[in-house]
């Protein structure tokens, strides 16, 4: 990392984050606190609308086996809490302890590993603000829930006292060196402790309602996106929305002025956005840090939002998330979902990729051209892979990433990425300069007709090499005839794409992560040229 490579990053902080951030390299490192007092209790009633369960990738784990983001790790005795062998990733989803809640794991064993948990790891990971926050759900979603824990008054009340502990712990130093969904979550997480525990401190934790809603304002966008951009992480905040919202109506406890009707309203929103990236087949895009099996379902969380009274609101126009800076163009059996903006927020983009005006796109349920997905949060090849512009359905320019992208979630220079116009459900146009090369301006044009897909491409300013790629989806297969090619989908549909004739085309394998720890290849078709120039693509099914 170059010292301007470090200043292109550092730049775009809040005032926030260098104070935080500050305060982590210089002051003391922080030490559990302890809740005084009474004992605190669960103040939450029966609960009229239950959870969703916990997500896929965590459903199968063990006593003696804990699986998640498919790697799995055997202890012979006890849980190691300081294991580190699978990477921070795994380690993080250890001490958030959704898993507790999978159908495999009996009640007694889940009480007996949560008990082990506040016995034996006192220090540590499992003490961060994101696993704090996220565990505050999880311990309380099993608390509220009958059956979920033995009906043992004494360890119960001591799962409570360790909980009003972390959120003390948390409420001292939330994640302010980073913002974004950390940040975020810590909020939720304190606003929920002060409405489903009642101690010494949840008046306080419930007087945190105001930073929420207006941390809420900031990062949902009017549209109903979240900032960050990513279909994953933004069907997970939703869900933890709606479980406070859940939690709000059935707490003993005072609920601050306002908030439900706040969290109605973000829901609501949020559900709308999601609903623009949610493909025919029923599942999320991939684009950003996305992968399947990670957060609920959008059937699920509709049908969770549905049964608390939350209906979606969809964006001003149709399909397009303004803010977020995505489109969808749908006619006939083709939907396109369009990238059209770049890395977001600008003081935490750690979950963009350089996927500036590339596209998903299915016909009928069948995905056909995909993102890559993610695979790890490890720095290395798959990481780098997963977040470069050549592992998009767009163009490269110059050899160079749209994005100074370093490290596993560092970006220091941004490229410019402008929605220039948009007739809903059918045709949108944006343009894209990426940082090292700001003079050549890539501008596309997507059109869906009931007949077939066109995207129309002009590359504008100075010479330079382009790399044109179109990353199909796995078990699409691709046959060349004179410069086009046929597309042969799995369930045995064929398509005829031609592909612009001023690029020399090849087809490559290369994999595409679909879910955090698999890897698939898929076939990815390639085309080298020179710019400036205009470069048309089309796509059809013969016949129509």
């Amino acid at each position: 990392m170059s010292p301007g490579t470090l200043l292109r990053t550092l730049r775009h902080l809040r005032a926030a984050q260098w104070v935080g951030q500050l305060r982590r390299a210089v002051g003391p490192a922080p030490r559990p606190r302890r809740v005084g007092g009474p004992p605190p209790r669960l103040a939450v009633a029966a609960l009229a609308v239950p959870f969703l369960p916990p997500a896929a990738h965590v459903r199968d784990s063990e006593p003696q086996a804990l699986r998640w983001i498919h790697r799995e790790v055997r202890f012979p005795e006890r849980v190691d809490w300081e294991h580190r062998g699978e990477g921070p990733l795994w380690a993080y989803h250890l001490h958030q302890m959704e898993w507790l809640r999978g159908e495999r794991l009996p009640p007694d064993a889940r009480l007996a590993l949560a008990l082990d948990w506040v016995e034996r790891h006192r220090r540590g990971t499992g003490w961060d603000g994101g696993p704090i926050s996220l565990r505050t759900f999880h311990w309380l979603k099993l608390l509220a829930t009958p059956g979920a824990l033995p009906e043992a008054p004494d360890a119960r009340a001591r799962l409570a006292a360790s909980l009003a502990d972390q959120l003390a712990t948390l409420a001292a130093r939330p994640e302010t060196h980073l913002l974004g969904n950390h940040y975020l979550w810590n909020l939720l997480a304190l606003v929920l402790g002060g409405l489903a525990l009642e101690c010494a401190e949840s008046e306080g934790w419930r007087g945190q309602a105001d930073a929420l809603r207006a941390e809420l304002a900031r990062q949902v966008h009017r549209d109903g996106c979240h900032e960050e951009r990513s279909p994953m992480y933004h069907a997970l905040l939703l869900e933890n929305v709606l479980d406070l919202l859940g939690f709000a109506r059935a707490s003993r406890l005072p609920v601050p002025a306002g908030l439900e009707d706040d969290l109605c309203e973000v829901a609501a929103r949020m559900l709308g956005a999601h609903a623009v990236w949610t493909h025919p087949d029923g599942e999320i895009a991939l684009f950003a840090d996305s992968a399947f099996g990670i957060a609920a379902r959008p059937d699920e969380l509709a049908g969770y939002a549905a049964a608390l009274g939350v209906a979606p609101r969809a964006p001003a126009r149709a399909g397009v998330l303004e803010q977020g800076g995505y489109v969808r163009l749908a006619a006939g059996p083709f939907s396109l979902l369009a990238s059209v903006a770049g890395p977001s927020p600008h003081h935490q983009p750690g979950h963009a990729h350089c996927d500036a005006l590339s596209f998903e796109l299915l016909h009928g349920r069948a995905r056909v051209v995909t993102d890559t997905g993610v695979h790890e949060y490890v720095a290395g090849p798959r990481r780098d892979a997963s977040r470069a512009t050549r592992s998009h359905a767009t163009i490269e320019v110059g050899g160079r990433d749209q994005a100074e992208l370093w490290a596993s979630h560092r970006i220091g220079g941004r490229p410019r990425v402008e929605l220039v116009c948009v007739e809903p459900g059918r045709r949108a146009e944006a343009t894209c300069a990426g940082w090292a090369t700001p003079r050549v301006v890539h501008r596309r044009r997507f059109e869906v007709g009931p007949a077939g897909v066109t995207v129309h491409d002009v590359v504008e300013g100075p010479a330079a090499a382009l790399r044109l790629a179109l990353p199909l989806a796995p078990g699409i297969g691709c046959a060349w005839e004179e410069g086009a090619a046929r597309l042969r989908l799995p369930d045995g549909t064929a398509l005829a794409l031609e592909l612009p004739a001023q690029a020399r085309w090849r087809s490559e394998t290369a994999p595409c992560f679909p879910s955090f720890g698999v890897e698939e290849p898929r076939t990815v078709l390639v085309g080298e040229a020179q710019g400036p120039g205009s470069f048309d693509w089309s796509l059809s099914a013969p016949g129509a």
